[in-house]
């Protein structure tokens, strides 16, 4: 894919780039002009995306901290995105899986952050984006590993834009509510087993039940507004949460 638009001559990174969301974001900024690394577990699927997209594809367990330490970082772009659920009761929910939650989406967001910013700041530019949720915001019972990770995701999107500013460099968080991606489609089977419902009465009775929008999010519309906090219309816009949540924080 030819680069053409205002991430030209732009290395951006993007983890969870397989699928869903971080698939999105690929197709996204590329179209932008950026030259993409998809960053995924699935390596196959990452390389699929990268073709799609002329960029290249690295497979990596980002809960291997050692081998996100070892990750070439020297990127203009980073989109922290990789995720992943557990659904269950606190008292029941598995210490183990908590950890590994935490060490995926805070922990490898804080090292891919300490690898990328140096470069940044020796270039006098840099964009950070954060995929968060609604659940960084808000929370949601049986979900204490993702709402406390995306939670801490936010503290430490803030503090990259203090310390960032003088450099160039931006960084904030976009915050869905639910997005039509496989993550979701496994907390709609997850959830109807939890509530004993149907699948169906999942999506309108628990996920939607609070947005005043009744639909799922496109992967599409998250990477628009992933692409617009990289453009030059949004050069002032840091330390904030762009939330996407079809009214459901307006109660």
């Amino acid at each position: 894919m030819a680069a053409s638009g205002p991430l030209d001559g732009r290395r951006a990174l993007i983890t969870g780039g397989a699928s869903g969301i971080g698939r999105a974001c690929a197709v996204r900024l590329a179209e932008a002009g950026a030259a993409v690394v998809v960053v995924d577990r699935d390596g196959e699927a990452a390389e699929a995306v990268a073709r799609t997209v002329g960029g290249t594809a690295v497979a990596v367990d980002l809960s291997d901290l050692d081998a996100v330490d070892a990750l070439d970082l020297d990127v203009d772009v980073l989109v922290n995105n990789a995720g992943l659920q557990h659904v269950a009761p606190l008292h029941e929910f598995p210490p183990e899986r908590f950890a590994h939650i935490l060490r995926l989406m805070l922990e490898s967001p804080f090292r891919l952050l300490r690898g990328a910013l140096p470069h940044m700041y020796e270039r006098g530019w840099g964009r950070v984006v954060n995929v968060s949720s609604i659940h960084g915001l808000r929370a949601s019972a049986y979900k204490a590993a993702y709402t406390t990770a995306k939670h801490g995701l936010e503290g430490l999107s803030k503090v990259v834009a203090l310390e960032g500013a003088v450099h160039g460099v931006t960084s904030n968080c976009v915050n869905p509510a639910y997005v039509r991606t496989p993550l979701v489609e496994g907390q709609i089977a997850d959830q109807a087993r939890l509530h004993g419902m149907s699948e169906g009465e999942v999506v309108e009775q628990v996920m939607l039940a609070s947005a005043a929008v009744k639909r799922l999010i496109e992967p599409a519309e998250v990477a628009e507004a992933v692409a617009w906090l990289c453009s030059p219309a949004a050069a002032s816009v840091t330390g904030t949460s762009l939330v996407m949540d079809g009214g459901w924080s307006a109660h």
